[in-house]
């Protein structure tokens, strides 16, 4: 009893991270589509050919410049911690930031001295606005995820969570307030004013988890002051290691940017080569990219969350060779991807429409022309989760680079599926779409193979997958129904809100009635235990 309870409160560990990320993952995404949308709203589909097509790129400097590297702080801080050396982990923490700094600069200034060249390439000069006012975003944003891969690695995810919400508050309110006050200016510089939310939002979202630092400092100094201080590795050794951890995440990190990119040429040029003008192409392209795609950011968010909690938590029971504990949670997190991603493929495929139409109401025909986008998009969720979840197991055992191979195998089918689909004249624009499904699709299956390869990991099929994917088209045909009964009566925004609600009530009773979460399982979520008993009660859980 007592060895359940311990391995119920270290399973805490990654569920607790993983909630606490998903639920401000899942706020900033919601800040995301305050912004967004109005946005889509004000400067319509054409403005936001510009502001997307500055974003991808900047995207892709960003994972040049970071993405490898907090990850590989997390990794490296949990491992030395779960050996007991807290000063070699601060060591890390300290050399990082330094590489983090040059890095963010370098790629900053390339971005912005660079922009003009960059705008005339993709065919779009008029973007060199947004791409030089969002290039200094990439001062700060870096040295945010030094402090933030630190803070992961002691397992403390509160500090990430926070900063990410203020930086995603500034970011709305300085970008929609530039945006509205340029709007007299045209396009281009009206797009370039939301742009420049994402500095604004580095900026603050940096100074916030610096003050958390500050704050934590003590803590941290406290825990160094019976220790040896005499460096175990050296400062160049440290950094062959960051660099060997980063580099293949950083790649694999960069191959759906860089393919994104990629997207704005090779769409607009398809779309061209069976007859539509270059200002439709452009439109079409910004349904894609900035009027769906949003939308299904959310659901990635807590997979996103899980990847990241499991990072630290498989590093350390690896490192201490419990591979009992490591594959109970890589079990769980595949499950869990499934459980989140299933309902809402199934809840915006049905429902892609409505959603649009309620999201965009003074864009009514883009939004009805990009729900098509939006549907399609959605099967990609599911598969999204799932190169999350694998991808956080293989980095936390040291196999960065496998996902960066696979990934690469998706963005080759990508490329493949986008160039022929996109020049079918009734698909147009959602061939690319079910270019980025067929990426995860093969990206997901590649690693979950490597997962039980490497971890001889045993997966169960029918509550991993098959009960979370049944509730989820339960849950769809429900919402459907209430949307199609309701909507004559009461209009699209309340039958579309209310049908949201009623969907997500069933699939709850469902994951619970079918067993798809066990009673075990619940209890060792925050809160979990209280809601286990009132479920007991009401006799929906057993």
């Amino acid at each position: 009893m007592e060895e359940r309870s311990q391995q119920q409160k270290r399973t805490g560990t990654f569920v607790g991270g993983a909630i606490i990320l998903g639920f401000a993952g899942l706020l900033v995404k919601l800040l995301g589509a305050l912004f967004r949308i109005p946005l889509g709203n004000i400067i319509g589909d054409d403005g936001m050919g510009y502001y997307q097509t500055a974003y991808p790129i900047y995207n892709l400097f960003l994972t040049i410049a970071t993405a490898g590297i907090p990850t590989a702080i997390a990794r490296m801080t949990s491992e030395r911690y779960a050996i007991d050396r807290p000063y070699e982990a601060y060591r890390v923490f300290r050399i990082s930031s330094v590489l983090l700094f040059a890095t963010g600069a370098l790629s900053c200034g390339i971005f912005f001295f660079g922009a003009g060249a960059i705008s005339n390439a993709v065919k779009e000069p008029d973007a060199i606005y947004c791409m030089r006012s969002i290039a200094i975003a990439l001062l700060f944003v870096p040295l945010m995820g030094s402090f933030r891969g630190f803070f992961q690695g002691r397992q403390n995810m509160r500090p990430t969570a926070v900063s990410q919400v203020v930086e995603q508050i500034f970011r709305v309110a300085v970008g929609l307030s530039l945006t509205v006050l340029l709007l007299d200016k045209g396009l281009p510089i009206a797009a370039a004013g939301a742009s420049f939310g994402a500095a604004a939002g580095g900026i603050f979202g940096f100074i916030c988890i610096l003050l958390i630092y500050r704050k934590e400092k003590k803590k941290i100094d406290a825990e160094l002051v019976c220790v040896d201080r005499t460096p175990k590795e050296s400062t160049k050794d440290i950094l062959k290691t960051i660099i060997g951890i980063a580099v293949p995440i950083t790649i694999g990190a960069s191959v759906m940017p860089i393919i994104n990119a990629l997207d704005t040429a090779i769409v607009k040029s398809r779309l061209i080569a069976i007859g539509y003008d270059s200002n439709v192409a452009r439109a079409l392209y910004g349904q894609l990219t900035g009027m769906a795609a949003p939308i299904i950011n959310l659901p990635q968010v807590f997979t996103q969350a899980v990847s990241m909690s499991l990072v630290p938590v498989v590093a350390a029971s690896f490192r201490r060779g419990d591979r009992e504990f490591m594959n109970r949670n890589i079990s769980l997190s595949l499950r869990y991807a499934m459980i989140v991603s299933a309902p809402c493929a199934a809840g915006i495929i049905v429902l892609a429409k409505p959603i649009m139409k309620l999201l965009y109401p003074y864009q009514r025909e883009s939004a009805v022309s990009a729900a098509g986008c939006l549907a399609v998009l959605a099967v990609g969720t599911v598969f999204l989760a799932l190169v999350h979840a694998s991808t956080g197991t293989l980095q936390g055992i040291g196999k960065q680079q496998i996902p960066v191979l696979n990934l690469g195998f998706g963005a080759l089918a990508k490329v493949g599926v986008t160039y022929v689909l996109t020049a079918v004249p009734f698909l147009n624009v959602k061939g690319a779409a079910c270019g980025t499904v067929a990426a995860y699709l093969v990206a997901a299956l590649l690693n979950i193979l490597r997962v039980k390869h490497y971890t001889g990991v045993k997966i169960e099929g029918t509550a991993t997958f098959l009960k979370p994917v049944f509730c989820a088209a339960v849950m769809g045909g429900f919402a459907y129904g209430v949307y199609a009964l309701l909507e004559p009566r009461t209009g699209n925004a309340v039958a579309t809100l209310l049908a949201v609600f009623a969907g997500v009530l069933v699939y709850a009773l469902m994951i619970f009635m079918t067993r798809t979460l066990s009673a075990e399982e619940l209890e060792s979520l925050p809160k979990g235990k209280r809601l286990s008993m009132i479920l007991k009660k009401l006799r929906i859980l057993r």
